[in-house]
């Protein structure tokens, strides 16, 4: 198929519009597709990484005074504040992840769902893993009984928290 509008190379490109249900084409070669002003053919990515993660904290980062207050946020290691973060999409150090704690968090919890770890864990850590969200458990559980007034339940989970907290005392 020759181009459609040089008449002279051979169509590499083909485009296909749909616009209100009337249907064209158009079949051009390279340079001409080139020289034409809709389409983009610089070959970058248009998907990254960095773009999703400033797209996300702009979203956040926009306006308010404190805003502006936790983009000045910088990590006392590397000296990276949380705006070049949100810029370039990567922490500086080990130490970025702690001095951005708190404007990391939603932004976890919104790609992940959660900003807390639930995959998997590695077998020495995995029983005292395990004690730990039992504990978590027993205790959210003995909240629960304590409001609805269900004292002996209570006190059950009471014991066996104190149990598991002398067992996990024992084991390290």
């Amino acid at each position: 198929m020759i181009c459609q509008e040089c008449q002279q190379e051979t169509a590499t490109v083909h485009i296909t519009k749909i616009i209100n249900g009337r249907k064209t084409e158009l079949h051009l070669c390279h340079r001409c597709a080139q020289a034409h002003d809709e389409l983009d053919f610089s070959f970058e990515p248009q998907f990254s990484l960095h773009n999703l993660l400033g797209s996300m904290l702009g979203e956040s980062m926009r306006g308010s005074r404190e805003a502006l207050r936790k983009a000045k946020v910088q990590c006392p290691s590397c000296a990276l504040t949380f705006a070049q973060f949100s810029q370039i999409g990567r922490l500086g150090c080990s130490h970025c992840f702690s001095a951005f704690d708190e404007q990391l968090a939603p932004l976890l919890r919104r790609i992940h769902g959660s900003s807390r770890h639930t995959g998997k864990v590695p077998r020495r850590r995995e029983g005292s893993l395990r004690s730990v969200r039992e504990l978590e458990r027993l205790r959210e559980e003995l909240k629960l009984m304590i409001q609805k007034e269900e004292f002996e339940k209570a006190a059950e989970l009471r014991d066996r928290i104190k149990a598991l907290e002398k067992e996990m005392k024992e084991g390290e």
